[in-house]
């Protein structure tokens, strides 16, 4: 099977003789590396929710809190 690489697009043989399937080379390896290390690519995420203040139980955190002792709040 032959695919192109997802950096210059040249064609690869999808083998085991083929080291840097997708890729045509070790350098276009790196460099889609690198895209990915500075966030040129990334996988699309819902985004995270912040609980609005009504959602936050200061019962239930006070309660934690209270059972962690006074060694907890020495630090």
């Amino acid at each position: 099977m032959k695919v192109d690489c997802p950096t210059c697009s040249a064609t690869v043989e999808w083998s085991e003789e083929s080291l840097y399937r997708p890729f045509c080379s070790k350098k276009c390896q790196l460099i889609d590396l690198g895209e990915w290390a500075t966030e040129e690519h990334k996988i699309a995420a819902k985004p995270e929710e912040t609980p609005s203040p009504d959602a936050i139980d200061v019962e239930e955190i006070e309660a934690m809190l209270a059972k962690q002792g006074d060694q907890f709040f020495s630090h």
